[in-house]
């Protein structure tokens, strides 16, 4: 269902690829980001963007599961860190990467941006998955 490419030529990457093919008439998801807001909108990791990327790939588990989906069908994303530095960058991929979206591995882009939506607001991910054959939602 996805045939996931790392390109030869190119620098192979460390927990992605580089392209990933879907065959046409594939279901699949369009997620908006996911972000480290609790179920009552409560801010999670005030000042810890390990602790919100935490959050964000529950919250991005659970956006997946309502359309029948799950993190190992996820074939691109973007993650935003508001950050310039790349250590805090990377910690964040740590976490991306132990939440089983490198499964696959998907094809991703990892940012550092100014700023994002809510107020004290480190980390999004954006998402675009396969849903599996057979799920009626």
């Amino acid at each position: 269902m996805i045939r996931r490419v790392t390109v030869p030529g190119l620098f192979p990457p460390p927990v992605y690829s580089h392209a990933s093919v879907v065959e046409a008439g594939t279901k699949l998801a369009f997620l908006a980001g996911a972000v480290p807001l609790d179920a009552d909108g409560k801010l999670v990791g005030d000042g810890d963007p390990v602790r919100q990327a935490e959050q964000v790939t529950s919250n991005l588990r659970e956006q997946l599961r309502a359309v029948g989906s799950d993190l190992e069908h996820v074939v691109v994303t973007d993650v935003y860190v508001v950050s310039a530095d790349t250590a805090v960058l990377s910690a964040v991929w740590d976490v991306v990467e132990a939440s089983g979206l490198s499964a696959g591995p998907h094809s991703s882009t990892l940012l550092g941006v100014a700023c994002l939506g809510y107020p004290g607001q480190l980390v999004e991910i954006t998402a675009t998955a396969v849903v599996p054959e057979g799920d009626s939602r």
